[in-house]
């Protein structure tokens, strides 16, 4: 299965894109693209009968499209993992916000290792 689509196979028609970056047994994590623009991230949590989801907009959006959003995380990932008639809950955090670092246990930052090419190279 491509990184590019939903659980299902089949991405809900519309402005903005899902791609997942991380899937384990009770959770993922998707990044969601306005055209070529990152607008966003989703972690998604599985708990048996409820689904958490946790959305962070890194772009200033309208309430039509954060409900387009809302409905596209909840028919591409969480109906897939359980349909709305079978959980109990699908409880979503939307916040506002920007990624200011990234911090990760590989020697060396991420950008040092640009830099390492380029005097290589």
């Amino acid at each position: 299965m491509s990184n590019e689509q939903p659980r299902n196979g089949k991405p809900t028609e519309g402005r903005f894109r899902l791609s997942r970056l991380v899937r384990t047994e009770s959770s993922e994590i998707y990044l969601i693209w306005d055209g070529e623009r990152r607008a966003g991230q989703v972690d998604v949590h599985f708990a048996r009968d409820t689904i958490h989801a946790t959305v962070i907009f890194e772009t200033d959006v309208n309430v039509t499209d954060e409900e387009e959003i809302m409905g596209q995380i909840d028919d591409d990932i969480a109906s897939s993992y359980l349909p709305r008639f079978e959980r109990e809950d699908f409880v979503a955090h939307v916040f506002r916000g920007e990624e200011v670092s990234r911090y990760t246990d590989c020697s060396g930052a991420v950008e040092d290792e640009d830099e390492d090419d380029d005097a290589e190279g």
